[in-house]
């Protein structure tokens, strides 16, 4: 049995779908053809270059590598991996079917197969950053081969999901198929870098030392900052205001969640009840492990009181401010600016 790690869209678009219909689906726009009918892989690429006229041979040759597998070489009982973009978790799922054509769509949904979900919202730091490298690569359907993934994902479902404990010794193992393996595709050093950061984070801000972190970075954005101590809080980690000594100017409840949980609907609406205890204009809640479902979506009419945090935004707001944070914070949060080569084609 192969691993497979399948995309949801490009930014995750299409998490919710794949997850919620227990189904993964080839997303290339206006495909409406039975792939199984193609019984050699350039077939397909012949198909692509009449839909993709404009594409460049290199991106057709990739595209028909992803697409073949999924209607030719996956078979029930192999193991899907979806990375989600939109939280910081990963879904393990188990294909259950065979290839299927929907004549009628909607594009881009003409292919699917069926899949049960055997892990749900397992947070990224459980597994190891060998495997996760292998999840990030620049891919919408790819296999991964490395670092004896497939016996290491079956062994984590069996300890339910718990993180590795032991580092594995592994060799590399070659692939002579005809479909595109992960050792073979570009790496996402972006998520890969994030990933290591967050490994840091997570030794060095447990518990209630991440709403420290938010309060730093919340002083950096120029903030006057009050922080409740560790216990009862009676609805806020962080009180902020943007006015002359904390008075006036915006004032900003913050709730921090610092598990690795996703948080539900009911867990936000409480700290809207507290911004009308504590007379505030606006709130922050920040979930380290993301949100449940559709809460972002349901709470869209909260917008201009409210500002959901997942892991990433938080992330993306240390970035920011990292230089005017105090040096204390930055001591137990060394980094350091790269630069690295963008990926120039489509793949």
């Amino acid at each position: 049995m192969a691993v497979w790690l399948v995309r949801a869209g490009s930014a995750g678009e299409f998490e919710d779908k794949f997850i919620s219909e227990s189904r993964v689906y080839v997303t290339w726009d206006e495909l409406d053809v039975d792939l199984s009918a193609f019984k050699q892989r350039d077939q397909i690429k012949t198909e692509l270059e009449a839909r993709y006229p404009d594409a460049k041979p290199r991106t057709l040759q990739n595209w028909s590598s992803q697409i073949w597998p999924f209607a030719q070489r996956m078979q029930a009982g192999d193991l899907i991996v979806l990375s989600l973009k939109t939280q910081p978790v990963v879904y393990i799922g188990k294909l259950v079917g065979d290839y299927q054509f929907a004549v009628g769509g909607p594009d881009p949904f003409f292919h699917w197969r069926a899949v049960e979900w055997i892990g749900e919202a397992i947070p990224r730091s459980n597994f190891s950053q060998d495997l996760l490298y292998s999840f990030g690569a620049f891919m919408t359907i790819c296999r991964i081969q490395r670092n004896n993934a497939e016996e290491r994902i079956r062994s984590m479902h069996k300890n339910g999901w718990q993180p590795e404990t032991l580092q594995q010794l592994v060799c590399d193992t070659a692939t002579a198929s005809d479909e595109v393996a992960v050792e073979e595709a570009e790496t996402d050093l972006e998520r890969t870098g994030k990933d290591h950061i967050v490994r840091l984070i997570e030794r060095r801000f447990k518990g209630h030392r991440l709403t420290t972190l938010v309060a730093a970075i919340l002083r950096a954005q120029g903030f006057s900052v009050w922080q409740s101590p560790e216990g009862a809080d009676g609805g806020v980690d962080v009180l902020a205001s943007n006015g002359v000594m904390g008075f006036g100017g915006q004032a900003i409840c913050v709730e921090v969640k610092s598990g690795t949980g996703l948080v539900d609907r009911p867990t936000v609406d409480k700290l809207l009840g507290a911004m009308s205890k504590f007379n505030a204009s606006q709130g922050l809640f920040v979930a380290w492990g993301g949100y449940r479902g559709s809460v972002q979506k349901e709470l869209a009419s909260s917008f201009f009181r409210l500002r959901l945090w997942n892991q990433d935004d938080l992330l993306d707001q240390l970035f920011m401010y990292y230089d005017r944070l105090d040096e204390g914070i930055k001591s137990e949060l060394p980094l350091k600016r790269i630069w690295t080569a963008a990926l120039m084609e489509d793949i």
